[in-house]
């Protein structure tokens, strides 16, 4: 039974109060789910969970009903929308474009205890693991359950004939005559060794393959959806006719390990198919703070075979796939004769690779592949990339930026934008104070246009006191997932930076006329580990940039 569960608080505020919420803007992570419950792919699903499903997905992997389900799946919201839905009986749905895409009728309002969420479903409380970190510091307080109801499904304009819906692929499985699918779940580009690895899959259960790709969100980091797809295409060339389909999931991972490998388990079931690959750390998100992995490597396929019975799909498991040189083959690890040669080359590795230029030998993987993959990851002096200056008004921030982008022009022929603090409050941010709330949003502001710029293989030098860490790490993760990011630290003394003020701004801040100045009213939040400090009571201007530029060389940005 449905209930509706809010503060006493809640409950006493007039109706006559609350405001009336006419609509949500979804997050990439929602709409993701919103797709698949209103597409069938997370059958039984009708809509985002209520507290007595959530409850019991969280503490048993199973719905309230008994069915197995692992994965929580909830709206969350801010605690102004939870109060101001208490009223209403239903709210529509939207893509950040403004399209309506669903109805959601109003069943359950609560707030979670997520840090008991996080113990449960991801076994730790570790912000190292992207699944936890996104729930605790990244997602409201509040949860909005019921069911929805669809307005039109979201559109997709790349790979649309990819794009099967659980009620098409079916259908086209039927209409083919084929009984037995394998499924193989992957986030990252394939290889010869997925290649090899899912043909046997598909021998040993003498049935068809379907390549189940991840299009949705992934872990940060991750190669792009629009390179991997170009590459898995050139891949089907390598199956057998007839053998192999490929499919794309509009699915946003928990990177949750063996609960994660039971979910997907259930949806691809949705999808048709009869059989499902778990390999090694199936979702697993590799190590925790301490280097530690968060799972087992084969955690995932004990979870998977308890419950292959009761949820209607065989698990097909698998070791790790390793080249072995003596045969010029790939096979499972376990069955490798004893002395053979083996050779593998890590994801780490790989992405190294990619970003220095190095070769990547053919045994690793087709031509193709490469092809592709070197597309996305051009060589470093080709990355567009970041720097990031911080540090106190007056520590030299600008006077520096200024100089090392001039040495950049220089140097190498990539477009250089210099956003410096004072022009972006004068032309992008004009409506923004200095609360702590608006200095966040003035340097995620500056880190999107940098990301923007690095993003196209040009150079971003930013200049701004950006105070608070938590926003330095985002724009660090926003930015490195589209070319590089360095971290400047001006580390100039506070008294140094007074004896420079000729506005006299700190003079006013220590006279209190001028609220919540950095360094003074307002702490800054020293870097934990920049990639350069410079500190310009002791390095001269040209020093300073000679510092920089020796790190872009190391690090490959510059010849």
């Amino acid at each position: 039974m449905y209930h509706r569960t809010l503060s006493i608080l809640f409950l006493c505020i007039s109706s006559s109060m609350l405001a009336q919420v006419d609509s949500l803007v979804l997050t990439q992570r929602q709409l993701c789910d919103l797709e698949l419950l209103l597409n069938g792919g997370f059958a039984p699903l009708e809509g985002f969970m209520c507290r007595d499903d959530y409850q019991s997905v969280i503490n048993t992997m199973r719905l309230s009903d008994e069915k197995v389900w692992p994965v929580p799946i909830v709206l969350d919201v801010e605690q102004e929308t939870a109060q101001e839905l208490t009223k209403q009986k239903s709210v529509v749905l939207k893509k950040q474009d403004g399209t309506n895409v669903a109805r959601l009728q109003i069943q359950d309002i609560y707030k979670p205890n997520k840090l008991h969420e996080v113990q449960k479903v991801y076994g730790s409380n570790d912000c190292a693991h992207p699944g936890i970190d996104y729930i605790l510091n990244k997602t409201h307080d509040w949860y909005v359950g019921g069911s929805v109801e669809l307005i039109e499904m979201p559109k997709h304009y790349d790979f649309q004939e990819l794009r099967k819906t659980p009620k098409e692929l079916k259908t086209y499985f039927n209409e083919h005559n084929i009984d037995k699918v394998v499924a193989f779940q992957t986030r990252n580009p394939m290889h010869r060794a997925h290649v090899a690895l899912t043909m046997q899959a598909g021998k040993k259960i003498d049935g068809h393959i379907l390549i189940h790709p991840v299009v949705g969100l992934t872990k940060p980091g991750d190669v792009d959806h629009f390179t991997r797809v170009r590459a898995y295409k050139q891949l089907l060339k390598y199956y057998p006719e007839g053998g192999v389909t490929l499919s794309l999931l509009p699915i946003a991972m928990r990177m949750a390990g063996p609960r994660e490998a039971l979910w997907h388990a259930l949806i691809r079931k949705n999808y048709g198919v009869t059989h499902f690959i778990v390999g090694r750390d199936h979702a697993g998100p590799g190590n925790d703070s301490n280097g530690k992995p968060f799972y087992g490597w084969y955690d995932a396929q004990k979870l998977v075979k308890k419950f292959a019975d009761e949820i209607g799909i065989t698990m097909v498991p698998f070791a790790e796939m390793v080249y072995v040189q003596e045969h010029d083959t790939y096979m499972p690890r376990t069955e490798v004769p004893l002395g053979a040669t083996i050779l593998t080359i890590s994801g780490t590795e790989l992405r190294r690779r990619l970003k220095s230029g190095e070769h990547i030998p053919s045994w690793f993987t087709y031509s193709e592949v490469d092809q592709e993959l070197r597309k996305r990851y051009p060589p470093k002096n080709k990355q567009g990339f970041t720097l990031f200056f911080t540090g106190l008004s007056g520590a030299g921030k600008s006077t520096v930026a200024e100089a090392i982008a001039c040495r950049l022009m220089e140097l190498q022929d990539r477009k250089v934008t210099v956003l410096d603090g004072d022009i972006i409050r004068r032309h992008l941010s004009t409506e923004l104070g200095f609360s702590k709330e608006h200095r966040s949003l003035n340097v995620r502001r500056v880190g999107f246009v940098a990301q923007e710029i690095s993003k196209h293989g040009g150079i971003a030098v930013c200049a701004l006191i950006s105070p608070y860490r938590v926003d330095r790490d985002f724009n660090k993760t926003l930015i490195s997932d589209q070319g590089g990011y360095v971290e400047i630290y001006v580390s100039t003394p506070l008294e140094i930076c007074e004896e420079r003020d000729v506005k006299g701004l700190y003079q006013k801040a220590r006279e209190g006329i001028i609220a919540h100045f950095t360094g003074i009213s307002d702490p800054y939040e020293v870097p934990l580990k920049p990639s350069v400090v410079i500190d310009t009571s002791k390095d001269s201007i040209g020093h300073a940039v000679d510092k920089v530029v020796d790190f872009l060389q190391e690090q490959g940005y510059i010849h």
